[in-house]
């Protein structure tokens, strides 16, 4: 398969010009605790954000913040529960720093006013997710856990902004699509392009110029018909980084959530997740027949990690002739689901279900990417100047799977990390202004209106379950629409539809070279682990004449008692320097037209 990627989104010319000495793009958990981090300790910071503060992916999440926050519990048991749900691939020294960090930076939201819920001694709750040996899952409002996690850090925002507000320290954007980063001769990102709605010179696309950029934009989810993730998450900062030159790695490592409520043949868009906690309290799953099933597929039967629930509801649905099978909590009673669970509850009966008195129809949707930008263990990725942390970046703490509620305390973590390197590099000197350089006129842009057929082209043919046949598939409709005639007018719309297109084309690409099921990733042509060959990352980048090329880089287990722990075996990112991409393409088999492990061109 031949891949080719614009450098840059078809958009008119930036109408007016800002500048900060750091940008920080997205409002969730990590972009949000990234600016509040620098503004402490760089004078001026500008937060850019898609819609309204709040409305990023971090409201969205009901589970919790998974640290090991109870004495009896320890960061090498919540490290060892990581690795195994990341299926043999994750960087454990990346794993390490969140586990041994995560805790601290926990205990910090709590000071910022984060209203934690808590037993009668006061001690923060906990209680356990799939994946997890332990209870050790912190929660907020029962099942509000990420919209708690926004108040807070909004709130403590607000405050930063008035405190700041006489000399303008900090700046937040709302309605801003970033569009394309700003790079100068030497390839080093130095800004961004961005189109804000609103009136007066913010209106239309403007440039906005800083010594470094954080990518802090969420994940893929609306690549796919229906997903878990708000209609925002449409891939900007990984797509605006890929065309970027940026190093994207383990972008086929797609997590589909088990119990996504199912509303029927057809349904699409942001689908309702029930939690996983509603299975660490004790519901459990049938099929359509009432037989639970769990239990002869995994030791940890219905708590088992999510890509091994997803794939055993695939099967069981394929089994049974069904299109969903069931979540039980009755037997949780109406008084412990109103108190855990009352946004789930009143959801489920907004929508015509109650938990309390019958089963709940479910079926796997699209949840979480655990691949992204590339980054080391202080968020820098492969280009100089730009940061990634969040969804958008792939650290390496996941793996091929991610571990249930890691998700926000990796947002937290990295982004403080990031905060801390930043704010070093530029009182050292480092991260000088840089002037933006336009190399080439190499500019695409895809119609809106072909987003469905993006989506369609990726759900059935890159879905939960893939073969080489469904791969091939879903290539040739992407490769159609990508010729298709170009979208004639340049709007959020179309700019969102045509980083969705790039996304997909890539994931398709590299999920067809992984020919093995590994965490996220099922093949049903290719159904078992396959260590030998495939115990590694596939990295993609852009080269300078627009064509894709990917590499493989084997991991080799370390840690502690021959544990399931992996990294990179020559992975130069995980010593915290800045890298290139032509030192990331050299330190792995590079992939070539020759090689075997290319996949055939579907078109």
């Amino acid at each position: 398969m031949t891949l080719r990627i614009p450098a840059r989104l078809t958009a008119p010319k930036p109408g007016w010009v800002t500048s900060a000495d750091v940008i920080v793009v997205g409002s969730g958990i990590a972009g949000l605790t990234a600016a509040l981090r620098l503004r402490q300790r760089v004078d001026r910071v500008l937060l850019v954000t898609k819609t309204v503060l709040s409305e990023g992916s971090t409201e969205w999440a009901q589970g919790g913040i998974a640290a090991a926050l109870d004495p009896a519990d320890s960061a090498d048991e919540h490290l060892a529960d990581t690795l195994v749900a990341g299926a043999g691939v994750c960087d454990e020294d990346a794993v390490r720093i969140l586990v041994t960090e995560g805790p601290a930076r926990v205990r910090e939201l709590a000071t910022l006013g984060m209203e934690f819920d808590r037993g009668p001694d006061g001690e923060i709750s906990l209680t356990r997710e799939g994946g997890h040996g332990r209870d050790r899952i912190a929660h907020a409002g029962g099942d509000a856990t990420g919209k708690e996690v926004s108040r807070a850090l909004i709130a403590a925002l607000g405050a930063a902004l008035i405190a700041v507000k006489e000399d303008s320290g900090i700046e937040v954007l709302e309605h801003a699509l970033v569009v394309d980063l700003l790079q100068d001769r030497d390839c080093r990102v130095c800004g961004v392009t961005l189109h804000v709605i609103g009136e007066g010179q913010m209106d239309g696309v403007g440039a906005a110029r800083a010594r470094a950029v954080v990518l802090a934009t969420g994940g893929i989810g609306q690549v796919y018909s229906s997903t878990t993730n708000p209609s925002v998450a449409t891939g900007d900062g990984v797509a605006a980084a890929l065309r970027a030159g940026a190093m994207i790695a383990d972008l086929e490592f797609v997590q589909f959530h088990p119990t996504v409520l199912w509303l029927g043949e057809g349904s699409s868009g942001q689908q309702p997740l029930l939690s996983e906690a509603m299975r660490g309290e004790g519901a459990f799953l049938v099929d359509r027949d009432g037989v639970r099933f769990m239990a002869d597929v995994h030791p940890l039967a219905d708590l088992a990690p999510r890509d091994i629930v997803a794939k055993a509801i695939v099967a069981q649905m394929a089994r049974t002739g069904s299109d969903h099978v069931y979540l039980d909590a009755r037997h949780l009673g109406r008084d412990l689901l109103q108190k855990r669970f009352p946004s789930i509850l009143q959801r489920c009966r907004e929508l015509g279900f109650d938990p309390v008195t019958e089963l709940l129809p479910v079926a796997p949707a699209q949840h979480y990417a655990s691949g992204g930008v590339r980054t080391d263990g202080v968020g820098r990725t492969s280009l100089a100047g730009l940061y990634a942390c969040g969804e958008v970046s792939c650290t390496g703490v996941h793996g091929a799977n991610r571990l249930a509620s890691n998700s926000l305390l990796e947002g937290l973590v990295f982004a403080s990390r990031i905060a801390n390197d930043i704010a070093l590099r530029l009182s050292a000197g480092e991260l000088t202004p840089a002037d933006p350089f336009v190399r080439a006129d190499d500019t695409k842009l895809v119609a809106r209106k072909e987003r469905t057929a993006v989506q369609r082209a990726m759900t059935l043919g890159a879905g939960a379950v893939r073969s080489a046949d469904l791969l091939a598939e879903a290539g040739k409709n992407l490769r159609v629409i990508a010729d298709s005639a170009p979208g004639l007018t340049a709007d959020p719309g179309s700019w969102e539809t045509s980083n969705l297109l790039h996304l997909a084309q890539l994931l398709t690409l590299v999920a067809t070279l992984r020919e093995e099921t590994r965490g996220g990733h099922i093949r049903s042509d290719f159904t078992d682990r396959d260590d030998a060959h495939w115990r590694g990352h596939i990295y993609a980048v852009r080269e300078a004449d627009g064509s894709v090329t990917t590499s493989f880089h084997p991991v080799v287990p370390h840690g502690p008692a021959g544990s399931l722990a992996a990294t990179t075996s020559e992975d130069p990112l995980t010593s915290g320097d800045l890298l290139t991409s032509e030192d990331l393409l050299t330190s792995g088999d590079l992939l070539t037209s020759g090689d075997p492990l290319t996949p055939k061109d579907p078109s």
